[in-house]
């Protein structure tokens, strides 16, 4: 059964779980995401390589760089998620792309592709809310979702607009800077800005960027709807390492569930 983002939510505080598509090459990446599933993980990201990643740390930028290399283009992510979908359908796929690429292809003819490839939205980083409004609609119009980002130092102007504009959760980025997995999180600012969030919509809240223990997972699902894991993945990804990666995700899977 095919499931959508929002449905999802409906029924669980879902693990969503980064990977890099391509990295170290397309089949172990394809590997890495099969296996992510039948761990646990609830909804995948799909990390699209690109040349200039700003929001990432240096673990996925060296997985952007690798993959790259490796020729990866969107349309062979694409193939990536066209496996997926067909194998693990009640699974939606978010790919985690920055601008340059849709811009490249064309906003109508990437969000055709992708739809047609099993992708159920789009994370874009450097995508502003103020400027996303016809890719939105062209994304939104193939059914779609465009989420955005909040960060601590979103003001409440900027909380209003996001929380009216973002598809079916908020990402709120529970550190400033770049992504990389972290000993420990900031929990009481983390908790007040959920909080303020909150108060400006009923959309779900997910909460990534330094995710890395069970610890994490089950301190979070007390305060978000949802706890997203990135660098912690690609790192064990680019040693293909295939029992950490099981390891971890199920950990992570148990600290919701303790939570």
């Amino acid at each position: 059964m095919k499931l959508t983002i929002k449905e999802v939510f409906e029924r669980k505080k879902p693990l969503i779980c980064y990977f890099m598509a391509g990295y170290p090459n397309i089949h172990d990446s394809l590997d890495t995401a099969r296996l992510m599933i039948r761990s646990g993980a609830d909804i995948l990201e799909v990390g699209i390589p690109f040349s200039d990643p700003v929001a990432d740390g240096t673990t996925i930028q060296v997985a952007h760089e690798v993959a790259l290399k490796n020729g990866v283009t969107p349309i062979n992510v694409f193939w990536i998620t066209k496996q997926l979908k067909e194998r693990f359908p009640y699974i939606p796929l978010i790919a985690m792309t920055y601008y340059n690429p849709i811009f490249v292809m064309g906003e109508e003819k990437f969000c055709k592709i992708a739809k047609e490839s099993g992708i159920d939205g789009f994370i874009v980083p450097d995508l502003p809310p103020e400027e996303a409004g016809n890719f939105k609609k062209i994304a939104n119009s193939y059914e779609l979702d465009v989420i955005f980002l909040l960060a601590p130092t979103s003001d409440e102007k900027r909380i209003k607009l996001v929380t009216e504009i973002s598809d079916s959760f908020i990402y709120y980025v529970s550190l400033t800077g770049i992504t990389g997995a972290r000993d420990t999180l900031p929990w009481e600012e983390l908790e007040s800005k959920v909080n303020q969030i909150k108060r400006f919509t009923e959309k779900p809240v997910a909460v990534g960027f330094g995710v890395s223990k069970k610890e994490h997972s089950r301190r979070l699902a007390k305060i978000a709807d949802g706890v997203i894991v990135g660098s912690a993945i690609v790192r064990l990804q680019g040693k293909r390492d295939m029992m950490g990666i099981d390891s971890l995700v199920r950990e992570l899977k148990e600290g919701i569930k303790e939570a």
